[in-house]
């Protein structure tokens, strides 16, 4: 069956601003129906780490918290911790980082709230019927929130090929042990031939799984949590994804890490996609690379699946940006998520979510009409 995915493209004039338009797509995809008066909603979003600038502009935030407001929801803007060492390593630190992101209650007008407590660890294990895993340990405010509503950057992604709804219910929901769960089958090798020992992957381990060897970086598997943030912190790409099977189930263990956030919450979720500013790795770093394809809309669903199917048939179809770090597909249907990161199987995610009951990969995707004659 096809799932409704909204779109609103970025057109704007006179008749209808961009915040006007993102009401109007709010209540087209539903937002009424998942609100309700007195609620506690948690609004999952990323902070953003300190550098980076591709993370969603606080402004959009603030009108999804008015709307909510508007329907007697009483919303809250919510992150977890990571498991890599950085200015989210604990709820102090990511607070802070939220707040100089732009993320202060003057600004979005709801307060930030951890999910996972003051150092990831505050959660509960909600038991689901995976095919991988039996129970996944979730942020407790995530599980305790009447709703959720979860606004994402859609974006490509170094392990997972992108990046977007699901990624940010499960390893956004998800407690430090959590994180690590889904993380552990994958532990990165180092190319010899491309290692030159310089040790910038040394500060991004959190967990001493790295030494610097007589030729070249060496992992410890039995350290490593499979995190990831080395691959990107290499400046001669040594470090690599051993991309086997066992890798393929970082992503099916992330789309049951999604279905398990959504415990208790039939017909009280929404998810909205921005886009926007698609860059070429994770919001987590230090760092957002330019763009590698224009910016598309901002689209909003009930199903995570469709919707981060919805955005990835766009930004496929979209043309690809010159002297970026996309090096094939930039053709209008090319594949842009493999034309970033080639060894990476981006469909995994979508085809276990749908398997699983997270979600539908058909969709019918329906477009804002202009408001009035023209913008």
């Amino acid at each position: 069956m096809a799932e409704t995915v909204w779109m609103a493209d970025l057109r704007a004039g006179h008749r209808e601003n961009m915040f006007n338009k993102l009401e109007r797509l709010l209540e087209k995809a539903g937002l009424s129906q998942v609100v309700t008066d007195q609620d506690l909603s948690a609004v999952k979003i990323h902070f953003g780490e300190k550098g980076g600038h591709a993370f969603i502009r606080p402004v959009f935030i603030r009108n999804i918290v008015n709307a909510i407001r508007e329907l007697g929801g009483k919303p809250f803007l919510t992150d977890s911790c990571t498991l890599y060492p950085g200015e989210r390593k604990e709820a102090v630190s990511a607070l802070r980082c939220g707040i100089e992101n732009g993320f202060a209650f003057a600004v979005v007008g709801a307060p930030l709230i951890m999910c996972d407590g003051l150092r990831g660890h505050s959660s509960r294990r909600v038991p689901i019927a995976g095919e991988l895993l039996q129970s996944a340990d979730i942020g407790i405010e995530i599980l305790e929130a009447d709703n959720l509503i979860a606004v994402s950057h859609f974006k490509c992604h170094e392990l997972t090929g992108f990046g977007g709804t699901i990624k940010n219910l499960a390893m956004g929901c998800s407690s430090r042990e959590g994180k690590l769960e889904q993380h552990s089958t994958v532990a990165p090798v180092v190319s010899e031939k491309h290692c030159n020992r310089c040790g910038a992957c040394l500060p991004g381990c959190a967990h001493g799984a790295i030494e610097i060897g007589s030729d070249a970086a060496i992992v410890d598997a039995r350290l490593c949590t499979g995190c990831g943030r080395c691959i990107s912190l290499c400046p001669t790409k040594a470090m690599k994804i051993q991309w086997n099977e066992e890798a393929g189930q970082v992503m099916r263990k992330m789309a049951e890490y999604a279905l398990a956030s959504l415990d208790g919450k039939q017909g009280k979720t929404l998810f909205i996609n921005f886009i926007t500013q698609v860059s070429p790795s994770c919001d987590c770093f230090g760092h957002s690379d330019a763009a590698i394809v224009p910016d598309i809309g901002i689209l909003a669903s009930t199903d995570p699946v469709a919707l981060d199917q919805a955005c990835a048939d766009l930004v496929n179809q979209a043309q690809g940006l010159a002297d970026t770090a996309l090096s094939s597909g930039h053709e209008p249907g090319g594949d842009k998520f493999r034309g970033v990161h080639p060894a990476i199987d981006w469909e995994i995610t979508l085809e276990h979510g749908e398997k699983i009951g997270l979600g539908s990969r058909e969709y019918e995707l329906k477009r804002l009409e202009p408001k009035g004659k023209g913008w």
